[in-house]
């Protein structure tokens, strides 16, 4: 982390932990900052916020210890659609004046008012010619088109506040930069950090000075690992750990196809092999949760006695999960960084750059590595791909 952390620091675009891969990146950055602090001999009075869409979900893991342990503190977003006369006004407002920024600065709002008595609570603690920080957390955030707008009207706000601004881990699909208002706020950035080498060089091919570019891992590969829970029918060493999500399902051209690559899988790993297979989620939200299509392959196994659903648990603790098996098969990006960082061999169901980028810088070449879901075609390529690797990472 090559970024001056003498400053406060918020933590922003965090979607909270039900996504554990936004629990991993909040996690890392907040210690990271911690540890530079302290080499540097830094006040650890300077608050570090953690902006977030749901407080409960990130005190129910792993962020929640860090609070208490004073190395952050996590506020709440204020969620205009949950509040009727609020959202009337305010959509009023912008209508009659076409402040777009209005809605982001509601959002905001009891974050920057906690952040303003932080400050008052350590003055004199740092050199305030340096600007505080705003540190855009969401890693591929700016891979979905509907969440563009939003994005670039909370860095707006930041901006107009006065912080200095950090993206932090990103990945972007590369034919998004053809958008200017995208680009311009790329631009608008003090310092990006690329997570991926096909994002850090579409970045700078889009014309973003080399001075603020930065190409560094996913912050995520320094994730902790937690010893896991025993479970039975998970066997530390004699397991594929498999993890599947809706968004990959939703992304397949063929439908059916990833459940089907799946299922082919299973019954091949069962019958040929003497391991068994542990179902990890890694994303838990009501809308967008693993648990449906990974319940969905237990209750066609559960009673063979070697397939095991891991119930959710922190990120670390997924990861202690992870850690132990032998092989992994992973839709959730942050999943299959769980295993990278593990050093466990690896196949990724993806469907954007992230997976491409990180699996070319680690190994050269995505070729392989990665099953793009828009093309599976075939029922067994899941099977003919656990193979080649299982030769080539043996």
């Amino acid at each position: 982390m090559d970024i001056n952390v003498n400053r406060p620091i918020v933590l922003y675009m965090h979607a909270g932990s039900g996504n554990h891969g936004c629990e991993a990146i909040a996690n890392t950055t907040v210690k990271m900052i911690a540890e530079k602090r302290r080499q540097e001999g830094i006040s650890t009075k300077l608050p570090v916020f953690i902006v977030t869409n749901s407080a409960e979900e990130d005190r129910k893991y792993s962020l929640g210890k860090l609070e208490k342990k004073g190395l952050c503190t996590i506020v709440e977003e204020n969620h205009i659609d949950r509040h009727f006369f609020d959202h009337l006004i305010y959509y009023i407002y912008r209508k009659l004046s076409g402040d777009e920024e209005s809605f982001l600065r509601y959002r905001f709002k009891d974050a920057g008012i906690a952040f303003n008595e932080a400050l008052e609570r350590c003055e004199g603690e740092w050199d305030n010619t340096h600007r505080p920080l705003a540190i855009s957390i969401g890693g591929d955030n700016y891979c979905y088109p509907e969440m563009l707008s939003d994005l670039i009207l909370a860095h707006n706000v930041f901006i107009d506040r006065g912080f200095k601004t950090v993206l932090w881990g990103c990945s972007i699909e590369p034919d998004s930069l053809k958008d200017k208002n995208l680009l311009d706020d790329m631009k608008a950035f003090d310092l990006i950090y690329a997570r991926e080498s096909i994002t850090y060089n579409a970045l700078k091919d889009a014309g973003i000075e080399e001075e603020i570019l930065f190409l560094e891992e996913d912050p995520a590969f320094k994730l902790d690992t937690k010893e896991p829970k025993e479970k039975e029918g998970f066997v530390p060493g004699k397991t594929i750990g498999i993890n599947l999500s809706p968004m990959v399902q939703d992304r397949e051209s063929t439908p059916g196809i990833t459940m089907k690559n799946y299922t082919n899988f299973i019954d091949h790993v069962l019958k040929e092999t003497d391991l068994n297979i542990a179902l990890i989620p890694h994303v838990v939200w009501p809308t967008n949760d693993d648990r449906k299509p990974l319940s969905e392959l237990f209750s066609l196994y559960k009673d063979t006695g070697r397939v095991v659903m891991i119930d959710d648990c922190s990120a670390e603790e997924l990861k202690g999960y992870i850690s132990k098996c032998c092989f992994f098969i992973g839709a959730r990006t942050h999943s299959t960084i769980a295993a990278y960082s593990s050093k466990v061999p690896t196949l990724v169901i993806g469907y954007s750059v992230k997976s491409r980028g990180i699996a070319t810088d680690l190994f050269g070449t995505y070729e392989n590595y990665v099953l793009p879901v828009q093309e599976l075609k075939e029922e067994d390529s899941l099977i003919k791909a656990y193979e080649f690797l299982k030769e080539r990472l043996a």
